[in-house]
């Protein structure tokens, strides 16, 4: 069976007897993923952006208001 060692058997026998079938299935090899941010708080920081940005143009608008405001009463 061309085996590059005694023991390969050995150990697949040892992996079968502790974890059954699967344990002799293909591992996913390489790297792991770069955990992403969860979607939910995603949207959320999203939404709180938007809503940040609202009330900074709402804030402007108001001084600039308050400011012709006091303009027109000299």
């Amino acid at each position: 069976y061309d085996l590059p060692s005694p023991g390969t058997v050995t150990n697949w026998a040892k992996i079968y007897r502790r974890d059954g079938e699967d344990g002799l299935r293909p591992k996913k090899r390489g790297r792991r993923p770069v955990a992403r941010e969860n979607p939910v708080l995603e949207s959320e920081v999203e939404q709180l952006r938007r809503e940040n940005e609202r009330l900074r143009a709402e804030v402007a608008y108001l001084g600039k208001l308050r400011a012709l405001g006091s303009q027109q009463r000299r």
